[in-house]
């Protein structure tokens, strides 16, 4: 008997009682066995003819093509009848009715042979007809539960993108029909988990078990390697730290608690805090409440010099004005491409809205320093009880940007900050300084410093564990550096508003 191309076993029968091509059958609904053209493949070589599956349509779905008459596969595709066996020249066919799940039409297993079948040969097809069924039910429901993970996992995305631009009450609301009470909160935690990008789904789905599905688990659509969980009042914090112990090679990021409104601040800290893990010998770090300079700074005159920062987006709709403060906010923490996936929208669109932010504010978001003062007019604006845009202008105060720096307080922060790399004989405070100049290009720094590109690289690379903080990446940890610089003077204020100060009435700011 010839083997086929394909790979399946010839069947060998012993005996009149089908013992061994009946085991050989049920060989195939085994986990590791269960593909139907393997199936077909192996009833071919079972009759020692050829074999075919195909749907009501005429469609091939496994086996080599059989002509075959039309009036009697719609006979059997309807119903009408459930088998059919003919003899033609040279060749004995036998038509099989096979069920698929509805509302799936039936199809239609043909055997042909050169021989006429035999009671062990029709007994093999009817069995086979049987065994394919069983196979095309189990692919669809694998098919189904796999249609509902993804389901699943694109409705928790969608209400994690909601938290990130503070639409809570619409993230309470998806959520509310597949977890109720989920997000009946006031304040959450955020983790990040980072294991190896092809075993995440796993991950994701034992973070779920482990916290009796009790937090928000969703699939990073920026890093393929992150898992990101919301959990509600913190309950989950160590239940994730027993799982991240178990698993040797997974990091995992916390926050500090925050509002349902801060989600995108928590996330930032998260993603702050697992950059230390990765020096963690347990493999896990919470993001450490440390002094932030905005915290150093005099209340009144921080919200009333935000106030006038943001003032040129107060002629915008509501929902605009919120959808771009959201965007740059992400925008300023991460990568365009990275915030686009985070929001669900295009990298394009990110850029768009933030160059509508810089047009509105008179902003340079390629010099670090701009950034930096936007970063922290945007986090001030988040964390007040009384948005800008809601003070009364009369009452408002307008500092400039270098009176919120003048701060004792503040100049002493800083300097104990940067004193940090003053041990370092190579001169970090030097290049780090050059390097927030040339905008975080370590080419232009390097052209500046008269010095190799990668070791403008490796001196940046250097100050992060010292001034604890993530530099390459942009977002807060670099904002604060760069503020600090500001507040010693020894990088120059960023140039904001020049469009309102050519203004007579307009008044002077940072």
């Amino acid at each position: 008997m010839a083997g086929r191309k394909d790979g399946a076993r010839p069947a060998q029968v012993k005996g009149d009682d089908g013992s061994t091509w009946a085991q050989e059958l049920l060989d195939h609904l085994r986990p590791t066995g269960r593909d139907i053209r393997r199936v077909v493949a192996w009833l071919a070589d079972a009759v020692q003819g050829t074999a075919c599956l195909q749907d009501s349509t005429g469609r091939l779905l496994a086996g080599t093509p059989t002509p075959l008459d039309a009036h009697l596969v719609t006979d059997i595709v309807s119903g009408r009848i459930a088998s059919a066996a003919w003899d033609d020249t040279g060749r004995h066919l036998r038509l099989v009715r096979v069920e698929q799940p509805r509302p799936a039409p039936a199809g239609v297993l043909a055997v042909s042979r050169p021989t006429p079948f035999d009671r062990r040969t029709s007994e093999i097809v009817t069995h086979t007809a049987q065994v394919v069924e069983l196979l095309i039910r189990a692919r669809e429901s694998t098919t189904a539960g796999r249609r509902l993970q993804q389901a699943t996992s694109d409705l928790s995305l969608a209400i994690l993108q909601l938290l990130m631009v503070e639409d809570t009450v619409s993230a309470r609301r998806v959520a509310a029909g597949l977890w109720p009470g989920l997000l009946d909160t006031d304040t959450a935690c955020v983790y990040v988990l980072e294991g190896c990008a092809e075993d995440r789904d796993r991950l994701a789905e034992e973070c779920l078990s482990a916290t009796k599905e009790q937090v928000l688990v969703v699939r990073c659509p920026a890093v393929d390697a992150h898992v990101i969980v919301v959990a509600p009042r913190d309950a989950a914090a160590e239940e994730l730290r027993s799982l991240n112990g178990r698993r040797p090679g997974t990091f995992l990021g916390g926050s500090a608690p925050q509002s349902l409104a801060r989600t995108a601040t928590a996330y930032g800290q998260a993603v702050s805090a697992l950059a230390v893990a990765r020096f963690r010998p347990d493999q896990q770090a919470v993001y450490a409440e440390r002094t932030h300079p905005e915290r150093l700074m005099d209340p009144a005159a921080l919200h009333g010099w935000t106030t006038q920062v943001l003032r040129p987006l107060d002629t915008l709709a509501h929902h605009t004005r919120a959808e771009l403060l959201a965007t740059t906010r992400l925008g300023l923490e991460f990568t365009a491409v990275n915030a686009a996936k985070v929001l669900g929208v295009s990298r394009n669109t990110v850029r768009a809205r933030m160059e509508r932010v810089e047009a509105l504010l008179h902003a340079d978001f390629t010099d670090l320093t701009a950034r930096a003062v936007v970063h922290l007019a945007l986090n001030t604006w988040i964390g007040l009880s009384a948005k800008p845009h809601e003070a009364d202008p009369a009452e408002t105060a307008h500092p400039r940007l270098g009176e919120l720096l003048a701060g004792p307080a503040l100049r002493t922060w800083a300097t104990d900050l940067l004193a940090r790399l003053d041990a370092d004989a190579r001169d970090l405070r030097r290049t780090l300084r050059t390097w927030i100049a040339a905008g975080g290009n370590a080419e232009r720094a390097a052209q500046l410093l008269g010095v190799h590109a990668q070791t403008v690289r490796e001196h940046v690379r250097s100050a992060e564990p010292v001034l604890e903080r993530q530099l390459l990446a942009a977002g807060s940890d670099l904002y604060e550096v760069v503020l600090a610089h500001l507040a010693l003077g020894d990088l120059d204020q960023p140039d904001l508003h020049r469009a309102n100060r050519d203004h007579p009435d307009a008044p002077v700011h940072g």
